[in-house]
């Protein structure tokens, strides 16, 4: 990784990518700390990260670096696109015209694109209601010109414009920078959200010193899993797979061997932010009811976050998904079929049908073994960051989704930087 990173400083045009990469993302942490008016801020510091606070709103505040928590022009950061990005690719697989569109080239993508950012807009205005309505039940918003409607309007158009402003700078980072502009600001948000509980965690030594084990042993458990993920993640079921010898004309083709890999945890962390988002509507539903509702204190108190029938339901929405994306990725039938066309057989298995459920087979097998990580990884260590956190004020500065989300970015960015630098050696040799 850092012989990656030294290599990239020695070229100059990579260089400038990065560079112009983190000036963005400075722009980006710059807007993290313009506030919105009408906000009483500590107000909206307890209803975000209080010990009562709504657990879609930490969310949040995690993925934004604390902008939500400190009622901020990007407080809904990068989520409206991810989440239009998710339904479109949903919606792709199921209505016929997006997926001719899916189909048409640099053409077609654009549209799709452009789609996806309006749809991005309409979920930021959405999710903006839905944190005025929250704020306004918690008593943070203060009255604009003797109203506190106007205030929540100026609040809702101030957080979809910084929202639009996120996606633009996101986007730039993708054509213009290095890496998924997308990943590389949830990335820093996570980081930040660490760092800035981090420093709290070590202000509180002066008052407490035996809480240097509590962060100690924090630090430890993320290390663990992060050697742990890393090392999950690397892993793969290579098949291997023998070419048959083709002579054409003068030429003979063929008589290669190779394998096709299937990454253990191919789904990487989609599984888990589409468990979240089905496990958090219920509660982002009942945030425009007010706190004292009966169905609001049932919720809460049986299946809310916290209980054991709600992690029961994430525990089981995970390995759902995790099939379900599993199915999107790798299309066995479509792998036999391109094997027997190039005249491909795996040893022991004959071409055709046999083929397509050989590797059926092997993808729900090693689906299964991805999907019971995703859950682990998503569910146990909640636990012990709670433990370990809630002494030093840290029982929401780190998740495995977000360390995951670290992980995954972190290791595409690598590859991308590698593969910049070998194009450019290339490019470099043909001249």
């Amino acid at each position: 990784m850092w012989q990656t990173i030294k290599n990239a400083f020695g070229d100059k045009s990579i260089r400038n990518k990065i560079f112009f990469t983190l000036a963005i993302l400075l722009v980006y942490r710059i807007g993290c700390y313009i506030p919105v008016p009408g906000l009483d801020f500590t107000a909206v510091e307890s209803a975000v990260s209080g010990d009562g606070g709504n657990t879609l709103l930490q969310v949040i505040n995690t993925v934004t670096g604390g902008s939500l928590a400190s009622g901020t022009l990007f407080a809904l950061g990068i989520l409206p696109f991810i989440n239009s990005f998710i339904i479109m690719q949903l919606l792709t697989l199921i209505i016929p015209p997006l997926e001719r569109l899916s189909k048409e080239g640099d053409e077609g993508r654009a549209k799709i694109t452009m789609i996806t950012r309006y749809v991005a807009i309409l979920l930021g205005v959405v999710q903006g209601i839905g944190i005025v309505v929250t704020f306004h039940n918690s008593g943070a918003i203060e009255p604009t010109l003797g109203s506190e409607a106007v205030s929540g309007a100026i609040i809702i158009i101030l957080l979809t414009a910084g929202s639009t402003l996120v996606m633009w700078l996101s986007e730039r980072i993708t054509e213009k920078g290095i890496g998924n502009g997308s990943s590389m600001i949830i990335f820093t948000g996570i980081i930040s959200s660490f760092a800035t509980s981090l420093i709290g965690a070590f202000q509180t030594l002066g008052d407490e010193p035996n809480n240097i084990w509590y962060i100690l042993g924090y630090l430890i458990v993320v290390v663990v899993l992060f050697i742990f993920i890393v090392f999950i993640d690397g892993a793969e079921r290579r098949i291997k797979v023998n070419y048959a010898k083709q002579v054409k004309g003068n030429k003979m083709y063929g008589g290669q061997s190779t394998y096709i890999p299937m990454k253990v945890n191919g789904s990487g962390v989609m599984p888990i932010i589409f468990a979240s988002a089905f496990m958090v509507f219920p509660q982002m539903i009942l945030s425009f009811v007010p706190s004292d509702n009966s169905v609001v204190t049932f919720y809460l108190q049986y299946l809310g976050p916290g209980t054991a029938v709600y992690y029961i339901f994430m525990f089981l929405f995970i390995i759902f998904f995790a099939y379900f994306y599993a199915q999107i990725q790798f299309n066995p039938i479509d792998v036999a079929r391109n094997l027997q066309q190039y005249g491909g057989v795996i040893q022991g298995v004959r071409s055709g049908k046999p083929t397509s459920e050989y590797l059926a087979k092997i993808n729900h097998r090693i689906t299964l073994f991805g999907a019971l990580f995703l859950a682990i990884v998503a569910i146990v260590p909640t636990f012990l960051f709670q433990l370990l956190g809630q002494p030093i004020g840290m029982a929401n500065a780190f998740s495995a989704t977000g360390m995951l989300i670290i992980v995954s970015v972190a290791l595409e960015l690598e590859k991308q930087l590698e593969s910049q630098i070998m194009m450019r050696h290339y490019k470099g040799f043909l001249k």
